[in-house]
């Protein structure tokens, strides 16, 4: 099994026109993901990269069962898009663009909270499931197929991680890159126990980042879960000085549990096998599954 994308996925590109939406696109279809159109409103009718341009997403619901977006529209109208996505019955709401405003972003997240779906991100690097479907920026040469789950704040650890474990001789079921401003959809802790009750995940890598709560509130789920799944866990940025942030524009300082130390006693303490460096990620993996 695999988690929010597969083979059987039917993805549209929001923003399918456009520089990035273009590039992305077409190296997700080279990967075989099963791209079944775009969305640019006012080219509807249009052919693009051999696939039907759609000028709303409902649209693209109702010719080509859409059940999954990636967005790469312009940080003014994502928000928008986000609630367009929504509203028309999209599952899976998957979204790259970064620099969205705050308070658009609020709006959207209320909007959506009673509606069926899931959003991933903004500013994240995707979903991929390896030789399946590859939702996202990341690099698809880089996931090989297997047993171990991703979770990561971070685009650049996401496949770094990825990396660590094939070079053990590992692979993946899913990879899933929460993103890192203020208000994200999938959380740290939901997307921890998507991969726990996915019967072919048998480890995950959890990677986090210096501010904020997330990792802490994924590391208490899953000591109250019971669960004998190990968890490996990472978090960047233990050499910032005091009260930093990292990159992410949502790093949020909220206390003394935000520094890399306390979180990683937090995780220690729920039973997660914590890592020093993103080197010693796949060896880790390796030495709990064995």
């Amino acid at each position: 099994m695999s988690v929010l994308v597969n083979k059987n996925s039917k993805i549209i590109v929001q923003g399918f026109t456009g520089s990035e939406g273009t590039f992305h696109a077409e190296q997700m279809i080279a990967y075989g993901t099963n791209i079944v159109g775009g969305v640019t409103p006012g080219k509807g009718g249009q052919e693009h990269l051999g696939k039907p341009v759609f000028n709303t997403v409902h649209e693209a619901v109702e010719k080509v069962n859409a059940d999954t977006t990636i967005i790469f529209v312009p940080p003014a109208f994502a928000a928008d898009a986000i609630m367009e996505a929504a509203n028309a019955g999209i599952k899976v709401i998957i979204t790259i663009t970064e620099g969205i405003p705050v308070a658009d972003m609020v709006k959207a997240a209320d909007y959506i909270k009673d509606k069926d779906c899931r959003l991933v991100g903004p500013n994240c690097p995707g979903v991929i499931t390896p030789e399946e479907a590859k939702v996202g920026i990341m690099p698809g040469f880089v996931f090989k197929k297997g047993n171990i789950g991703i979770v990561s704040k971070s685009g650049t650890l996401t496949y770094e991680a990825a990396d660590q474990v094939v070079r053990q001789g590992l692979g993946i079921t899913t990879a899933i890159g929460i993103g890192g401003d203020p208000i994200i959809g999938t959380t740290t802790k939901e997307a921890v126990e998507l991969l726990i009750n996915d019967p072919e995940t048998e480890c995950v890598v959890m990677i986090g980042e210096i501010g904020g709560q997330l990792e802490g509130d994924a590391a208490k789920w899953y000591k109250e879960s019971g669960s004998k799944k190990p968890i490996v866990g990472f978090i960047a940025g233990e050499t910032a000085p005091a009260g930093r942030t990292m990159g992410h524009a949502g790093a949020i300082v909220g206390g003394s549990d935000d520094t890399a130390q306390a979180k990683k006693r937090i995780m220690r303490e729920c039973g997660i096998h914590v890592v020093d460096s993103p080197a010693e990620i796949g060896i880790k993996v390796k030495e709990v599954m064995a």
